[in-house]
Formats: C-alpha cells, sequence, structure tokens
C-alpha cells in the first residue's frame, strides 16, 4: 500500500515521543515492504528521519500560518515571501520558541487550522492536496492527531482515499486553552471528526476519553498501542552502584519533574539512599530554560548538585547509554497521558517504572507487570514508592524481565503495524 502519515514536526529541540512514534511507525511500514511517506507540519521533523525524507517540504510551515492568523497583510504575500517564512533554518529557531509548543494564546489559530479551506490557512491546504493529488497519490492518509481534522474533508473528497486518525494527548493542548476556548474547539473537533473514516486511540483509558469529548461512534474507534522494535534495546538489569532515577521527558513543569526533583531531595536525607543519583534528559524549549534554574537552586541550596546529572543536548542516540545507567525510570506527568512512548523505551531496556496513577499509566504498568503505580501524584508519595522499589532490588530486577517481556509479546510495533494495516484494508474495502 502506498500511505501518507501527516504529522507535526517538532524541530528536534526536544523528547517528543508523538513525534518519535510517528517516525518510527513510518519506518515500520517500509520494513513490511509498504510505500510510506512522512509529510511534516508546522516544523521540521528530525527525529528518524532517512535520507530519502530530506528535502521533503514542511507543509503549514509556524512561521507562515502564524502571520497569516495574526496580520492580515501576510494572507496574500507573494511566492518568494512565503518560501523564506519556510525555510529551514527560520522553522528551527521557531522550534526553539516556547510559543510554538504552547496552547496558550493559540485558540484563534487552532481553531482557524480546525476551519480548513475557511480559515486563514487556506492556501497551505490547497497545496497539500494538490501535493498528495499529483505527487504522492497514497492509497491512505494517516493524520497524527485530531488538531489536523480540518484538512479531512478535502483530502477525503478531492485525493479520493481514506482518511486515519490516530489519537494521542490532544485533550493536553486543548484543555491549556484559555476556558473560554475550550468547549468550542472541542466541539469543532467533533464535528471535523465526521469527515475521518476510522480513529486509532493508542490506549484504552485515552479511547474513552476522546469517545466522550468528540462524540465518536464505537464503531470508529478502534485500539492500537504504541510499540517498539525490542531489538533495538539493550537489555541490561537496573543499575544498583550506583542506584539512580531517570527521567525522559522534556523538563518541563507539567511534566512533573518537579514533583520528581522535591521527592529525589526528600529521598537524600535518608542515610541510606546517600549514593542515589538523578539523571534527566528529554531537552526543552526556551520558557523551560527558568523552570530548570529553579530546580537547580533547589539542589544547590541542599548541596546536592553533584548527584544530579543531565543532558541537555538531547539525541536518541544516547538513550542506550541512559538507560543503561538506571535503576529505574519515572516521568510523574501532573495529568497524566494518554500513552506515553519513554515507558516502552524504558522497558525494553529492562527498566522499571514508577508513575502517578493517572491517564493510561495504570493500564500501561497493569498490562506489562513493569512497574508500580503511586497516588497521589506529590513529591512526597512519590519518595515513599521509590524507597519502597529501590530498598528491593530483587523486585525491580522481576520487574525489569517482566516489561521486557510484554513489549516482546504485545508492544512489538512490527506486529502492531499489522494490526494497522488491517484496518487500512477495512476503511478501504
Amino acid at each position: 500500500m502506498k500511505i501518507v502519515s501527516i504529522v507535526p514536526g517538532f524541530g528536534g529541540t526536544f523528547y517528543c515521543g508523538n513525534c518519535l512514534r510517528d517516525s518510527a511507525y513510518v519506518q515500520s511500514l517500509r520494513d513490511a515492504g509498504h510505500d510510506a511517506m512522512i509529510l511534516p507540519m508546522y516544523l521540521p521533523l528530525t527525529a528518524g528521519l532517512e535520507p530519502k525524507d530530506d528535502g521533503l517540504p514542511v507543509f503549514y510551515g509556524a512561521v507562515n500560518i502564524y502571520l497569516r492568523q495574526q496580520f492580515p497583510l501576510f494572507r496574500h504575500m507573494p511566492g518568494w515571501m512565503e518560501r523564506f517564512f519556510d525555510s529551514t533554518p527560520l522553522l528551527k529557531f521557531a522550534a526553539g520558541k516556547s510559543g510554538s509548543t504552547r496552547a496558550k494564546g493559540l485558540e484563534k489559530l487552532t481553531e482557524s487550522m480546525l476551519m480548513g479551506e475557511k480559515g486563514f490557512q487556506h492556501k497551505e491546504l490547497d497545496h497539500l492536496v494538490e501535493f498528495l493529488k499529483h505527487h504522492q497519490k497514497p492509497d491512505i492518509v494517516h493524520f497524527s492527531n485530531a488538531l489536523l481534522l480540518g484538512m479531512a474533508r478535502r483530502i477525503r473528497e478531492e485525493v479520493g482515499v481514506p482518511v486515519i486518525c490516530s489519537l494521542q494527548d490532544e485533550d493536553v493542548w486543548v484543555d491549556a486553552m484559555e476556558a473560554s476556548w475550550v468547549d468550542r474547539i472541542w466541539q469543532l473537533m467533533a464535528e471535523k471528526g465526521r469527515d475521518v473514516d476510522a480513529f486509532v486511540a493508542v490506549s484504552s483509558w485515552f479511547a474513552s476519553i476522546m469517545q466522550d469529548k468528540m462524540n465518536i461512534p464505537q464503531d470508529k474507534m478502534h485500539v492500537i498501542p504504541i510499540g517498539v522494535v525490542p531489538e533495538q534495546y539493550i537489555v541490561t538489569s537496573p543499575a544498583a552502584s550506583p542506584q539512580a532515577i531517570g527521567y525522559l521527558s522534556r523538563i518541563s513543569e507539567e511534566n512533573g519533574f518537579e514533583v520528581l526533583m522535591d521527592a529525589f531531595i526528600l529521598l537524600k536525607r535518608q542515610p541510606r539512599f546517600s549514593d542515589l543519583v538523578l539523571i534527566a534528559t528529554g531537552g526543552m524549549t526556551g520558557d523551560d530554560k527558568p523552570f530548570l534554574n529553579r530546580q537547580l537552586q533547589k539542589l544547590d541550596k541542599m548541596n546536592l548538585r553533584h548527584f544530579f546529572t543531565i543532558l541537555p543536548d538531547f539525541n536518541t542516540g544516547n538513550l542506550p547509554e541512559f538507560f543503561r545507567n538506571l535503576s529505574v525510570l519515572t516521568v510523574p506527568v501532573l495529568k497524566g497521558e494518554a500513552f506515553g512512548l519513554y515507558q516502552l523505551e524504558a522497558l525494553a531496556s529492562g527498566v522499571p517504572l514508577v508513575q502517578p496513577q493517572l491517564g493510561a499509566f495504570p493500564e500501561v504498568i497493569g498490562l506489562t507487570g513493569g512497574g508500580v503505580i503511586y497516588h497521589p501524584n506529590t513529591a512526597e508519595m512519590l519518595a515513599s514508592k521509590l524507597a519502597e522499589v529501590l530498598s528491593n532490588p530483587d523486585r525491580l530486577s522481576q520487574m525489569g524481565l517482566a516489561g521486557r517481556r510484554s513489549v516482546e509479546d504485545h508492544f512489538d510495533s512490527r506486529k502492531l503495524t499489522k494490526r494497522m494495516l488491517e484496518l487500512y484494508l477495512q476503511v478501504a474495502l
């Protein structure tokens, strides 16, 4: 089959589980013998791309769509100016700015994007439809998330192919908007969802959330989780000397990094954890840096800075070494997540999890047996649960092995790709 996957780019400045998922999925389709292409939206998608992907246009370039939305003068800019604002250096510069990754202040732009041909970005939609019709006529178009639904009707009707839409963490974006906009955006997404042939949620928990928010019929909803290729991860025993807590995600307040930092400080007050270290990676955007500095000041005040290692320049190539040094991984996201790719990456490496009882975390840990859950999501409770598991090395090893086996049995991306292809065939008939 010929499949085009349309995904938001992120510029490579931080660990974006959804972006990494999309890149890995397209590669899995190619490995299975299918003609799969990934088309980045907004910003360059630097993770997991092959050389043959170089030079692909970035549709709906972030600078262009923002200017069209904010300033009427730019809605009729000449072609040379559009190309300048879509240039790779300019888009990578935009990727490092907080505004490109946060919903607050982008309510009108989100609405305009969902309005498709009636929005201010209709010229970008014209370019995308023309590209699909004349340069890359696919059998299936697959959207990475429901915030792209404004494109569905024209693609479905003018390109003449089924449209599939994955669902993962759209609520994080929409529910962070100004309160007066939240219901309005969800209603618009529900309306545009009627133009989609099938939805694919990454967890049963998130499927139920999105069915409620978008009024998705049961026969349109499917659950196919994220997967990884187990052989790409080196299995090691949880680190014992010294023991180490790991964090893999964008280093930000909403991803719970402050909860972890406070829990780590609490643990260091106990003599039995005198050698315990904390290792973090995942990158950040511009306005995450003041937040990180405040956390570092806490360590300095307690004279604990030398027990903390941060890998600030996030690179997926460094992950094998990162996991090899860990005893346990925790990413205490304040509101939970629809799945969390980092969980599978840790488990595939034999590293157990300690996660809050939020979102799909209980579902993933329940399915894998590779970790434990705690509640509520406070520094005190996280410290207590970490102390419990770190004090039992045998249990850590058992959870690490169970997690790895579960990844092999249930979260192998090749098996999950087959399930997705079955869905493609179903909607294409």
